[in-house]
């Protein structure tokens, strides 16, 4: 994405953002400078100025997705707070602004300092960033699913698979499990011709992280029977 205006860059910061924190679209139209730390890495989602789902308030630390995905990020804190002066109630992502130009038309001139009244915008930059670049547009809640999946390959245990799903904002990491990460066709046909071969078996830290999911699974429906009826 080229970087040179300030509209392109504010645009270049919002995808690497949303890869950085899987924060819904919602969540980061409503952002404030404030919410973003840099130094111990994180974003908090404070449900009284952040429109988070449900209104649940949580910290989300950046996920392993590359320093060059970080960098793009701090450059932007840094040039709103150095180079704007602008401070911590001040939007992470303001909006377009929009004036009457001397051809009595209405003109980009560079950005407000306001927020977006919706996430619509964020949307359209994501379509045109992704026509732009000749690939098929992938919404901003796609990368969520792109996080959980990339969560799947690299956590090792029960309680690192845990955490990365309270980073995404969920409760219970069935949900996490059951509402994201679906598994492409490809990796599908794979798995499954995996199965036939016996001589393959799955990694012992994959083993730890089934069997932990299973047993929840067990314990939930076991405390669910026990309830007494209506």
């Amino acid at each position: 994405m080229p970087a040179d205006t300030d509209i392109e860059r504010r645009n270049h910061a919002l995808v690497a953002f949303t890869l950085l924190t899987g924060a819904r679209d919602s969540a980061i139209a409503s952002m404030k400078l404030k919410h973003v730390d840099l130094i111990t890495n994180s974003v908090n989602q404070d449900a009284r100025q952040v429109k988070t789902k449900f209104s649940k308030t949580f910290n989300t630390f950046f996920f392993p997705v590359g320093k060059e995905v970080r960098e793009i990020v701090a450059a932007w804190v840094s040039y709103l707070r150095d180079e704007k002066l602008w401070g911590n109630d001040d939007p992470l992502f303001p909006a377009t602004r929009v004036t009457l130009g001397t051809a009595r038309q209405f003109e980009v001139t560079g950005l407000a300092q306001g927020h977006w009244s919706n996430a619509s915008p964020i949307r359209k930059i994501f379509r045109e960033a992704f026509v732009s670049a000749g690939l098929p547009y992938f919404n901003p809640h796609s990368f969520r699913n792109t996080l959980v999946q990339l969560g799947q390959d690299v956590c090792r245990t029960p309680e690192q698979f845990k955490a990365w799903s309270q980073n995404l904002g969920h409760e219970k990491v069935l949900t996490t499990f059951l509402s994201y990460g679906e598994v492409a066709c490809q990796r599908q046909g794979e798995i499954i011709r995996d199965l036939a071969m016996p001589q393959r078996s799955t990694s012992p830290d994959a083993d730890i992280i089934a069997e932990a999911v299973f047993r929840k699974l067990h314990s939930s429906e076991l405390d669910f029977k026990k309830k007494p009826g209506p």
